[in-house]
C-alpha cells in the first residue's frame, strides 16, 4: 500500500517538473499553454487515482473490521458442541435428540485418522472436480478423509441434513443468487450448525449461520428483547451472504473467505503473514487455528455426501418443518398462541417457522414484521385476521414488561438491541463517523449514545471508544 502511494506521489512530482521549468526552446506561447493544459490533466488523473486508492483502502479496512468483529472468538470453544436451545418445539426436540454438533468432531480425531474406501481415488477425484470448481481445492488425504467421513461414516446424520435441506436450501440459494456468490456456499450452514436455527454455541454464536452478537449488528441483524434475527433463516442467510461476499473482496479466494467466516479475518491475515505472504489455502493451512484447518475440507465433505447421496444409499429423513410456507406482513402486536389457537395450527409448527420471535410475540405495532405459516393455512389466516389480534389479549399480553419505550396494550415493550444487565459493546470512532451514523449502525438513538458516554455535545474524535449498547 505504501509503495503504491509513493509511486503515485513520485509520478505527480515528475509530471510537475516540466511545468516548473518554465518556457524553453523556440516553442510559442500557445504551444506552452497547450502542454501545460495536458500536464494539468495528467496531474488531475493521478490525483483522482490516488483518491480512489485511498477510498479503496478505507473500504477494505472497514470490511476487515466488519467481518473480523467477534468471529475470532468462535474458534476457542464454539465448535466443541452446541447448547440445545429451543427444545420446547418438535423441531427443537428433534435437534436435541440428534445431538446437533459438528458432525465427526465428537467421534474422530481428523488430524490423525485415515479412512479407507472401496471407491477408487480416480472416481473421488473426478467427482471432486465436477462439484467443487469454485473453491479450487486439490485432492489430498485431508479432503479425501472428509469426503469419506460424511458419505460413509454418518449416513443417518446426512439423511437428516437431506431432510432439512428440502426447506432451508432453497432459502439459501435464492439469497446467494441475489448477491451473485457461489450457491455451493450454502453448505457452510451444515458445518456451522447442522442447519439448526436455534443452535447456540458456548461462546454466544447463534442461529443457523452462527453469528456472534456484534458481527450480527454490523450486518444489520435485529437483536432486541423480542426478536433475534440470528435465528431467522431468511435474515441470517442474507447477512451470511454479505459477509462471505465481503470476505471474498478482501482475500480474493473463496477458501480463505470461508475460513474467515469461521475464525475471523484477523486470524486468516496472521496465517498469511506466517506463510510468508502466500495466499493459497494449503500454504496457510498449518498456520490456521486447529478447528479452522478442517473447516473448508469438512464443507467439501458435506457437499460431496449430499451431491452423491444416491450413490451411497443416503435418503432424506422426514423432519418437522413444512416445505411450503406463506409469508404475511404484520403491523400490529400478535402472540403466536393467538395464531395457534384461532387457526388450529400446532404451536410447535408456528414457532419452528418463526424462531426469531423467541418470546412468542410479534411486535408489529412499532414496525413491519413477518409471520410465516404453513401454506395450507394461508386462506384461514386471511379470513380471521381481523378477529385474530383481539383474541385473548388480556391473557397473552397480561404480564407487565419493564424498561421499554413501546407498549403492548399500554404496557412497555423493550425494543432496544442492547439488553440490560450485560457487558458493554464498544465502537472505535473512524474518519467520517458522526453520532447519527453510529446510532444507525448499532440501532440505537443519538440521545442514548450521549447518555451512555456522558457526551455534552455532538463532537467525537477519531480513535475515541464509545459505548454503543450491551450484549
Amino acid at each position: 500500500m505504501r509503495m503504491r502511494k509513493t509511486v503515485l506521489i513520485a509520478s505527480l512530482a515528475l509530471v510537475c517538473l516540466p511545468v516548473l521549468a518554465g518556457p524553453g526552446g523556440n516553442k510559442s506561447r500557445r504551444q506552452l499553454q497547450q502542454e501545460n493544459a495536458q500536464l494539468l490533466e495528467r496531474i488531475q488523473a493521478l490525483e483522482d487515482e490516488l483518491a480512489a486508492f485511498k477510498a479503496d483502502a478505507a473500504e477494505r479496512e472497514a470490511l476487515e473490521e466488519a467481518i473480523s468483529a467477534e468471529n475470532e472468538n468462535k474458534v476457542s470453544s464454539a465448535m466443541e458442541g452446541y447448547i440445545p436451545a429451543g427444545t420446547d418445539t418438535l423441531l427443537g426436540q428433534w435437534y436435541m435428540h440428534r445431538q446437533s454438533r459438528i458432525p465427526g468432531r465428537e467421534q474422530y480425531n481428523m488430524d490423525s485418522v485415515r479412512f479407507t474406501t472401496d471407491v477408487p481415488d480416480s472416481v473421488l477425484m473426478s467427482r471432486l472436480r465436477e462439484m467443487n470448481a469454485f473453491i479450487s481445492l486439490p485432492y489430498n488425504e485431508t479432503v479425501k478423509n472428509y469426503m469419506i467421513l460424511y458419505s460413509e461414516k454418518m449416513p443417518r446424520k446426512m439423511g437428516e441434513m437431506l431432510g432439512l435441506s428440502q426447506y432451508y436450501m432453497p432459502i439459501f440459494e435464492e439469497t446467494f443468487r441475489k448477491y451473485d456468490i457461489p450457491l455451493e456456499l450454502k453448505y457452510v450452514a451444515i458445518i456451522e450448525s447442522m442447519m439448526n436455527p436455534r443452535a447456540e454455541s458456548r461462546v454466544g454464536a447463534k442461529g443457523i449461520w452462527q453469528f456472534m452478537y456484534r458481527t450480527a449488528l454490523s450486518y444489520g441483524l435485529r437483536i432486541d428483547s423480542y426478536i433475534d434475527e440470528r435465528m431467522d433463516p431468511f435474515a441470517s442467510a442474507d447477512a451470511a451472504a454479505r459477509y462471505l461476499r465481503d470476505a471474498y473482496r478482501i482475500f480474493g479466494d473463496w477458501a480463505l473467505a470461508i475460513s474467515s467466516y469461521n475464525c475471523g479475518s484477523g486470524n486468516v491475515n496472521k496465517a498469511i503473514r506466517r506463510a510468508g505472504g502466500r495466499t493459497d489455502y494449503w500454504s496457510i493451512y498449518e498456520y490456521l487455528p486447529r478447528e479452522t484447518r478442517g473447516y473448508v475440507p469438512a464443507m467439501v465433505g458435506a457437499m460431496y455426501a449430499i451431491r452423491y447421496a444416491k450413490e451411497y444409499g443416503i435418503t432424506p429423513e422426514p423432519v418437522a418443518v413444512p416445505v411450503y410456507v406463506d409469508t404475511f406482513h404484520i403491523h400490529r402486536n400478535l402472540h403466536l398462541r393467538q395464531v395457534s389457537e384461532v387457526l388450529g395450527i400446532p404451536l410447535d409448527d408456528v414457532r419452528d417457522l418463526n424462531p426469531q420471535y423467541y418470546r412468542d410475540i410479534v411486535p408489529g405495532a412499532g414496525s413491519d414484521e413477518v409471520l410465516r405459516l404453513p401454506f395450507n393455512y394461508s386462506s384461514a389466516f386471511l379470513d380471521v385476521q381481523d378477529s385474530l389480534y383481539t383474541y385473548k389479549t388480556d391473557v397473552f399480553f397480561a404480564a407487565a414488561v419493564q424498561d421499554g419505550r413501546e407498549t403492548i396494550d399500554g404496557r412497555p415493550v423493550p425494543t432496544t438491541r442492547a439488553s440490560s444487565g450485560s457487558s458493554w459493546v464498544y465502537y472505535k470512532v473512524k474518519s467520517g463517523d458522526n453520532l447519527g451514523k453510529i446510532a444507525r449502525k448499532y440501532h440505537c438513538t443519538v440521545k442514548q449514545l450521549k447518555q451512555w458516554n456522558n457526551l455534552k455535545g455532538d463532537m467525537i474524535s477519531i480513535g475515541q471508544r464509545l459505548k454503543v449498547g450491551k450484549r
